[in-house]
């Protein structure tokens, strides 16, 4: 098999391109490690690429499709909570849509040659790595935390989200350039496989680790047209581990039983989800604004239940939880339906591209490393969305970034 070079740093001759570049990969290695840094550099990234792009007078091509959908999408986070049912913090929510949202247009509308896209993915691994150092010291050493969670992605079913992903993006570009490894990048390539995949066991969510495990599967099912070999090694180290987990009783097994012992497998989601419901019932269209969901109190829900003529049973609903628990209870609850079908129209984009543009045998590394990502990042943020909040702040910013460089990389190829 032939192997690559090793991997060098880019050098383009613009400096103001790589000023651009370099801070997108300094963005990258932040984002889940220190907050003010990664806020610093996306607006830096932000006003550089706008920059260079005037300058240069080429913005990556004609408006299209994605271009309309992205547009849409930004402007109604800015709908919604010009017309929220509440007023506290909307605003900042909103802010967090553009965030994301101006991060997939760029990419979209930026080419990297393979290097370049080398370094970037080497940026999220290394800035993951780091983060988890720091969680596992203050899980283990310090007692700082309870839970691993990564420092800037915060809450610990957030951290395993952001862990899902990743582990997802990082089994397709190593299934891609397996064979152009040499012998202790295959090591290395490995054993941070193997540390996303335990430290999303030690999160103990479920839902992130069940969605995580069938993701792996689905990409080495995806896999059988062009090397069944790695298909067949996907599902049998999957296999393995679970069969691990059961047979060693690790904390995540154990800690599901004992919520079917309790009569609380859903984790009082269901209580959760009924609080969105009735928030959504109240601001059917613009919802409550988004980061607006954790000031709703139990007497609001008993008013507005009343002037529906509904009856109210405090123990059918659940508040204090910052979020609804759920990426479609939380959009609506939030947004309303004028955000929630933005949002629909979104990930149905998303996922018709996938289909559209299955590398299948003729694919190369790179299509199938970045078409991977892509399907990582939509995969966990529907099926993890269901029980959790998803497309929420680093690990929505996580999930368009792999969006976005496919995108990116398609309009290259085209």
């Amino acid at each position: 098999m032939p192997v690559s070079p090793p991997i060098a740093v880019p050098a383009p001759a613009d400096p103001f391109r790589r000023a651009e570049f370099w801070i997108l990969a300094g963005l990258l290695f932040v984002l889940p490690l220190f907050e003010a840094p990664k806020n610093i550099l996306w607006l830096l990234y932000v006003l550089v690429w706008l920059g260079n792009r005037a300058r240069s007078r080429d913005f990556g091509g004609p408006w299209d499709a994605w271009d309309t959908l992205i547009a849409v999408w930004i402007a109604s986070a800015a709908v919604t909570a010009a017309f929220a049912g509440l007023h506290d913090k909307e605003w900042n929510g909103a802010v967090d849509l553009l965030r994301y949202g101006s991060v997939v247009w760029l990419l979209k509308r930026s080419r990297f040659d393979e290097r370049e896209l080398a370094i970037l993915f080497g940026a999220l691994a290394t800035g993951a790595v780091g983060a988890l150092a720091h969680a596992y010291w203050r899980l283990e050493v310090t007692g700082q935390r309870r839970f691993l969670e990564l420092n800037s992605v915060g809450f610990v079913n957030h951290s395993a989200i952001y862990l899902a992903i990743l582990l997802g993006a990082a089994v397709s570009a190593v299934a891609a350039y397996w064979y152009r490894l040499r012998s202790s990048m295959r090591a290395a390539a490995a054993m941070l496989l193997a540390l996303f995949t335990v430290s999303l066991f030690v999160t103990l969510s479920r839902t992130a680790i069940g969605v995580a495990l069938a993701l792996v599967v689905l990409l080495g099912i995806a896999w059988w047209r062009r090397a069944r070999r790695v298909t067949l090694a996907t599902i049998l180290i999957t296999a393995a581990v679970v069969v691990v987990a059961l047979v060693a009783r690790v904390e995540v097994v154990k800690k599901h039983d004992d919520r079917i012992a309790e009569g609380n497998v859903l984790a009082f989601r269901a209580q959760v989800w009924n609080t969105a419901r009735a928030v959504w019932q109240r601001f059917p269209l613009f919802g409550v604004g988004m980061d607006n969901y954790n000031v709703v109190e139990h007497e609001d829900i008993r008013q507005w239940r009343a002037e529906a003529g509904k009856p109210f049973d405090e123990a059918s609903f659940k508040l204090n939880t910052g979020h609804a628990h759920s990426l479609y209870y939380n959009t609506l609850a939030e947004r309303g339906v004028v955000g929630f079908a933005v949002l629909v129209a979104v990930l149905l984009a998303w996922a018709w591209r996938l289909m559209r543009c299955y590398p299948g045998r003729s694919g190369d590394d790179r299509a199938w490393a970045l078409w991977g990502g892509a399907l990582s990042g939509w995969f966990v943020s529907v099926f993890a969305g269901v029980g959790n909040t998803t497309l929420h702040h680093e690990h929505a910013l996580l999930a368009v970034t792999l969006l976005g460089l496919w995108l990116g990389d398609g309009q290259r190829s085209s």
